[in-house]
């Protein structure tokens, strides 16, 4: 496939329909890259193991149809939300936050309200240095290519970012009790509150009152009951994880609606599933997310065991084969700890997280008195809520201070009322919409098909119950698949290269259970081959034909080979890790026994067909000799005739010479007269003169050859092809293609492609792939064009190659960008794309567009192409063409002609229509100046209440700057004056 992908790409243009849906299928791994750093960006973090570590569990179903990856869907698991808020020392936010701030411009940022990063609490007041700020940049630039080539439309990503910015806002709204205990807004965080309010589409009274009051109904009576301090906090950073997670599972729905597979329902797909999860975590302060991380290796070990140790056992009592009992250390009583009902930890921890008025040191006490007495769990005597679980890969102590609010992960009730009223529609879309029992946002098709995966508000479950049905539906999974495991080994701690700290690699080898593994592989029989697999690959070692694939060809092959230590079961054998060594070493031996016969034999027969030749050439050799001997005595006899024939000539001679009698005069002829020319001949001829080219006729019949744009006049075409009878539904068919894309073009791009009342000048309209050809083959290297598509709504660029014409298909995305197939970035018009690949080559020969292919004359915007679709006699470029379709030119004609381009209309225009059309072209061309897309630029919608909030905060920091510096006056001042 490889190798045909340049002609495919070049020839893409002129498929038909189902020939491009296979290439197309084949495009599908780049899009699977495509959402990689979008995923990353909103899930991935700084830690203090890893710069890019995963912070959120995924797995991948890959869909196939013979061998081609048809479709794919995305989970995620246990996004770490409380980041958001909250980051450890030497770690930071998701990635997004920061390349956001580096990447946006300064235009954008007081368009979504956000001021130096240094101001906002949920990052630290940190930021990078240039370095990494240029490349946070970098990557932002990416992660909006990549919504762009998913297909989000330009409105959702102006919502998404202006509820990021709403997000690190709301971090900034600190509260202050006031003289009637009721909480109110500290004066300095008022204008956060408003900016956050604009940014999340929403009245700030209502969001003040969502964050210091509980309202509720009983009875038909509304009952509000104020918050403290630090309940008003909690409930500014529950939103805040809320609203983050809503996001993401937003933005995965998205992924998934790109990926599905685009199929009919009844074919049947294999599946590949990828299960990409963070590793066991033991940090120097574990809190509620490592102990769910640590939960599901737990899982995932316990199945390692299940599927290595116990299936293997179990396959050898159904083979019937002795062995002996194999021990492990198995982690079951780990997950009863964890997961037992009612007597469990997570069982437990939801029972404390139904009281109001429970804490996390009641939740340890609760443990400590139901588990002291387990062997993997170990009580801590501290006045910090601590206690230690003794997991397989060792014991891990966990800080259980805010167990219970992360579990609950509740937010104000009257805040889902309020966002889902929010004038941001996305914000309003997001909360609501449908919550799995998983945890994840339902996309609109699914609710349909899985009713009874939901709950509402009134059934929220907690986060433990949430992860572990998450972990009940991925086990499950798992089991019912073929599985294989990848371990990822981390060298060292200082994230440099070269460098391997043995202590620690040991230490994640015994987390993974690899040492154990390597125990129970060394000790039971890790290769177990069927019989027929075995017989066709090692027959040849009994060196018999036409063996047969049954158990005793098997078992003669083993005493022939003389190995011990195997067994054989009822349908297959079982082997040691290194039998294998041993039969590859035995099948090398006649490996290298066969290169000697062979080398032998090829001598041998080389050296006979050297024997052959050699007599060949003798013979050949010899018959040359007599040849030459014969030509020679030829050549001499007719040398010795020439002799003898001037010798009598010379006698003869000499005979005439003698007197005798004088000779009788002969009468000389009469010459004849000429005949005259006749006038009529004279008349008729004509002076030379040069006589124009005439066209050579093209037929679609010959666009699909491969060597069709090949520049090379001299093509030699089968007149046979010509003369067969021409299909009119063909005809039909395509005429009517051609005028819904007249339709399409005349609808949706007549505005985006127009500049100054003009098209650019390397547009040519709807021009065939031969008249395109035409005009670039004698233009320069990297000359090029841009055409609509005849038979598609889309456009084609075509390039002047070093040997050929090029074809690059353009497809117009649903958001409205366009991209090059092929290519892997969006753009918001073509003349983004023709700026874009004048610097960045076309994959896959990295061709760059140099000189644009301009019009063919002088005088006026030059269509001729276009033009000449209404003239009859131009219908030798295309014969195949119905008469019909002459309407659909004419209409071309009309709709690619400049909107106010004649200038015999503008001639007879009153002087008022002139200058009020003039006017009308300044606007457009100012516009244009503004957006060069030529399309109206998407704002947040309460975008002035975000702009005042903005500089209400700027005054205040200047206030409080002036007020810093002036005290650092007067101090200095009184010590001077003191002294």
């Amino acid at each position: 496939m490889e190798e045909k992908l340049p002609e495919d790409l070049a020839n893409l243009s002129e498929l038909d329909e189902k020939s491009l849906l296979e290439v197309l299928t084949g495009r599908f791994a780049q899009d699977l890259i495509y959402v990689n750093p979008l995923l990353e960006a909103f899930g991935n973090a700084q830690t203090v193991m890893n710069d890019n570590s995963s912070r959120f569990g995924k797995y991948i179903q890959l869909r196939f149809q013979n061998s081609s990856v048809k479709g794919a869907k995305i989970n995620e698991y246990l996004l770490e939300k409380s980041r958001v808020v909250h980051q450890d020392e030497g770690e930071q936010n998701f990635h997004i936050f920061y390349f956001m701030l580096a990447g946006i411009s300064a235009e954008d940022k007081e368009i979504y309200g956000l001021l130096d990063p240094t101001c906002y609490r949920y990052l630290n007041g940190r930021f990078g240095k240039e370095c990494v700020i240029q490349a946070w940049r970098a990557k932002y630039a990416e992660v909006c290519n990549a919504m762009d080539m998913v297909g989000f439309e330009e409105q959702e990503k102006v919502d998404m970012m202006t509820i990021l910015a709403g997000i690190l806002s709301l971090g900034n709204i600190t509260f202050e009790t006031t003289d009637t205990d009721a909480l109110k807004v500290s004066e300095g965080s008022r204008g956060w509150l408003k900016a956050t309010a604009g940014q999340f589409g929403v009245q700030e009274e209502d969001l003040l009152k969502s964050l210091t009051c509980t309202t509720s109904v009983t009875r038909g009576e509304a009952i509000q009951r104020l918050h403290n301090q630090q309940q008003a906090e909690d409930a500014r950073d529950s939103i805040t994880k809320v609203a983050y997670g809503r996001v993401f599972g937003w933005i995965v729905s998205k992924i998934n609606e790109q990926l599905a597979p685009k199929v009919d329902c009844d074919v049947e797909l294999n599946e590949i599933g990828i299960l990409d999860i963070f590793g066991f975590e033991n940090f120097a302060v574990n809190r509620f997310e490592q102990l769910c991380i640590n939960l599901a290796n737990e899982q995932l070990q316990y199945f390692f065991n299940h599927h290595i140790f116990l299936m293997e056992q179990k396959e050898y009592k159904e083979e019937g084969i002795t062995w002996e009992t194999i021990t492990y250390k198995d982690n079951k009583p780990i997950l009863d700890l964890f997961l037992t009902k009612p007597i469990g930890i997570l069982s437990l921890l939801d029972e404390q997280s139904a009281f109001p008025q429970a804490t996390d040191r009641d939740f340890v006490d609760k443990l400590n008195s139901k588990f002291k007495a387990s062997p993997n769990f170990e009580v801590v005597r501290n006045h910090t809520p601590l206690f230690t679980i003794v997991h397989y890969a060792g014991k891990v102590q966990y800080n259980a201070s805010g167990f219970l609010e992360k579990n609950r992960d509740t937010i104000p009730a009257n805040i889902r009322e309020l966002f889902i009223n929010s004038v941001t529609p996305l914000l309003s879309v997001l909360f609501a919409a449908t919550i799995s029992r998983t945890g994840t946002l339902m996309p609109r098709k699914a609710k349909l098909q899985v009713a009874d995966d939901n709950f509402n508000s009134t059934r929220k479950q907690s986060v433990g119950a949430q992860f572990k049905h998450s972990l009940a539906v991925l086990m499950e999974k798992m089991f019912a698949a073929g599985p294989h495991f990848v371990r990822c080994i981390k060298p060292n701690r200082s994230k440099q290269p070269d460098q391997l700290d043995s202590k620690l690699v040991m230490d994640q080898l015994r987390y993974n259970g690899l040492m154990e593994t390597i125990r129970i592989r060394r000790d039971g029989f890790s290769w177990r081959p069927a019989f027929r697999e075995f017989a066709e690959r090692y027959s040849i070692l009994l060196l018999k034909p036409d063996l047969p694939l049954d158990k005793s060809s098997c078992v003669s092959i083993l005493n022939g080979a003389e190995l011990s230590g195997w067994k054989c079961g009822s349908s297959r054998l079982f082997f040691k890790y290194w039998h294998q060594e041993e039969l590859a070493r035995l099948l090398e031996r006649l490996g290298r026994a066969a290169l000697v016969i062979q080398k032998n034999y090829r001598a041998r027969i080389c050296r006979r067909r050297y024997l052959s030749l050699l007599a060949e050439i003798r013979r050949q050799r010899q018959a040359q000799r007599e040849r030459e001997e014969r030509e020679e005595e030829e050549e001499r006899r007719r040398r010795q005739q020439l002799e003898d024939e001037r010798k009598r000539r010379l006698e003869l001679e000499q005979e005439n010479l003698r007197p005798a009698s004088p000779p009788v005069p002969v009468p000389l002829p009469r010459k004849k007269k000429p005949e005259p020319r006749p006038r009529s001949v004279l008349s008729v001829v004509p002076k030379a003169s040069h006589l124009a080219p005439v066209p050579r006729p093209r037929s679609k019949l010959f666009e699909a050859t491969p060597f069709d744009n090949e520049l090379n006049e001299n093509v030699h075409l089968d007149v046979s092809l010509m003369l067969q009878p021409i299909d009119e539904e063909r005809i039909k068919e395509k005429h009517l293609k051609k005028t819904n894309t007249i339709r399409w073009f005349r609808e949706t791009q007549v505005r985006k492609l127009t500049r100054d009342g003009g098209f650019p000048c390397w547009f040519h309209g709807m021009i065939s792939r031969r008249q395109a050809e035409d005009l670039l083959i004698d233009r320069p290297l990297g000359c090029f064009l841009l055409r609509v598509g005849q038979s598609r709504e889309g456009y084609t660029l075509t390039y002047r190659g070093a040997d050929r014409c090029r074809h690059y298909m353009v497809e117009m995305q649903s958001n409205g960008k366009y991209v090059i197939l092929g290519e892997d970035r969006a753009h918001s018009s073509l003349t983004d794309l023709v700026q874009y690949h004048s610097q960045v080559g076309i994959k896959p020969f990295m061709e760059l567009l140099t000189l644009p292919c301009g019009q063919m004359c002088d005088q006026e915007p030059d269509y001729e192409e276009l033009k000449a679709f209404a003239s009859s006699s131009a219908a030798a470029d295309d014969q195949d063409m119905d008469t019909a379709s002459h309407k659909v030119h004419l209409q071309m004609q009309r709709l690619f002609l400049p909107p106010a381009g004649s200038s015999a209309s503008e001639s007879h225009k009153p002087p008022v229509l002139k200058r009020i059309s003039d006017r009308r072209r300044r606007v457009e061309a100012a516009q244009t100046e503004r957006d060069p897309s030529g399309e109206s630029r998407p704002f947040p919608r309460l975008y002035p209440s975000i702009r005042l909030a903005m500089r209400e905060i700027q005054q205040i920091q200047q206030s409080q700057d002036q007020i810093q510096v002036s005290s650092g006056k007067a101090l200095s001042s009184w010590k001077r004056t003191d002294a």
